[in-house]
Formats: structure tokens, sequence, C-alpha cells
């Protein structure tokens, strides 16, 4: 079960399962509404930024009672997110994203023929194992090894290691690219890009810069299949009109159908709501 109890001051307030968890939250930006829930937190993330911090209690001092999340899917598609105190202050999953991994269990699930899916940062493989557990062979892409380690357990909790994943730890552009220059084709592409990151030969990333480069690629590797495209993304300075043009632009074409495209959010328990990032979906 995941829940929402509160946010505001930078922080947020979520509860999984058995586990209260206290997170920064740079979105935010409200004062917090419920004070007296954040005292029963069994942990809270310190320090001034992600990456900078540490979990108090630390992780080694956690009960060893298992950490896990059964995404709340369809009873077809069911999987499960181990989860873990990492030393960014993450966890190693985003509830924001559930509404998409439905999306995209719904459009797998309704294609004639099993399609052939790549999925690019990654992550723990929430949206690989949503199309996965759809019917998809799924290229699963990101350049941290260790979190390609965590989705391929994430698949062994889900019951869906077996089903056709290729797991690769490369950077996002340069691989497709070589899967370009091989002529290979898919139906469908997913990517999450972050604002700025490092590949795994310390290429860098930023996704002003090379987001338009990554999907130019992407339409090449979709243009004789496509059935769907689904982009996610979290940078402050790009907008739904900005997301949706780089899309449009790098793959649709300006004659065809512009993707859907609005804000991802999480609901608290008093109903407010808390900005996550944008995701355009293409068909809407």
């Amino acid at each position: 079960m995941y829940e929402l109890i509160d946010f505001g001051d930078g922080r947020k307030l979520e509860r999984f399962g058995p586990w209260l968890l206290d997170r920064p939250c740079p979105a935010a930006d409200r004062p917090k509404n419920n004070r007296a829930a954040w005292q029963a937190a069994t942990a809270r993330f310190v320090g001034r930024r992600a990456g900078e911090g540490r979990w108090n209690p630390a992780p080694d001092h956690w009960t060893t009672q298992e950490l896990a999340w059964s995404a709340p899917m369809p009873a077809a598609y069911p999987f499960t997110l181990q989860l873990a105190p990492l030393p960014s202050g993450q966890i190693g999953v985003f509830p924001e994203q559930l509404a998409n991994w439905k999306w995209l269990a719904r459009k797998v699930a309704a294609a004639p023929k099993p399609l052939r899916v790549l999925n690019m940062f990654a992550y723990t493989g929430g949206s690989t194992l949503a199309a996965a557990a759809a019917g998809a062979e799924v290229t699963h892409v990101d350049a941290a090894r260790s979190v390609v380690t965590r989705a391929r357990g994430n698949a062994a909790a889900s019951n869906l290691a077996d089903r056709p994943i290729r797991w690769i730890v490369e950077d996002a552009l340069l691989y497709c690219r070589r899967e370009q220059k091989r002529g290979k084709q898919y139906d469908a592409v997913i990517l999450d890009p972050p604002t700025f990151g490092r590949g795994p030969a310390d290429q860098s990333w930023s996704i002003e810069r090379d987001l338009p480069r990554l999907l130019e690629v992407c339409g090449e590797l979709t243009r004789e299949r496509r059935r769907f495209m689904l982009a996610t993304c979290h940078t402050p300075s790009i907008g739904p009109a900005e997301l949706s043009a780089y899309v449009s632009d790098a793959v649709i074409g300006h004659c065809g159908e512009p993707p859907a495209t609005d804000a991802l959010t999480l609901q608290a328990a008093d109903a407010r709501t808390l900005p996550s990032g944008l995701y355009a979906r293409w068909p809407r």
C-alpha cells in the first residue's frame, strides 16, 4: 500500500506498507498540513540535498522486515518493486508513475502481437515490468549497473524473470545510435531522462542539449512500426508545451497528432495535490 500522508516545507511524508518515510521534495513548497503525523516516521533523510545526506536511522539499523511495494496494477499485470533506503534519498520507486504503468500495460495488451519495447533511463524497472507483465519484449537500458541489478531483482520478485527482457548497462544515446546502425526497429519507446547525468564511461548528459538528439534517433528506431511512446520529465525548465514540442518535432512530425501532455501528481490524504513532473503520451 502507498499513501502520501502529508507534504510541505520542502519535504514529503509517504507510507509504503508499514514504512513511513520522511524525504526531501523541492516541489513541496507549501506549509505542512499535518505536523503531528511526521513524528511517527520510520526514517528520515536529512541533508542539504540528495546525495549529500543520510538516513536516520541508518539503513543497517533498520529492522529486517522486507521493504517492498506491490504496484496496484490490474490483476492481470502485477509486479513488485523491492525498496531500499539509498544514499541519494531515493528508495527505488516513483509512485507518481502508476498511471503511466497502467497506460503502458493497456497499450501493450491491446496490440495484435507482442510488441518490442525500448525503455531508457529505466531505473529499477517499473515501466519495464508493467510492459513485460502485459506481454511485451523489453530492452531495459540504464547507465548505472547497480540499478539494473536492482531491476533484475525486481523482475525475479515479480515472477517475471523468465520474460523476454534484455538488461543493458549503457549510455542511452550511444545505445540508440548503435541500434540505429544495426537497422533495429522497435514498436514503442519509453524514456524518463534526468536533468543531468553520467554514462558508464563518464559520458555527460544534459536534458536540454541531448533530449532532442535522443528523440530524433528514437523516431528513426520506431519509424516502421511505431505503436506508442511515453516520455516523462522532472526538469523545472521544461513545461508541458516544451515537452510536447520535443516529442512532436523529433518523433511524430508537424502533421501528426501531438502527444497528450499533462502533469504527474500525487494526492495527499487531505486531497492536496503535489506536482511530480510531466508526461507526454502518444497516441492520446
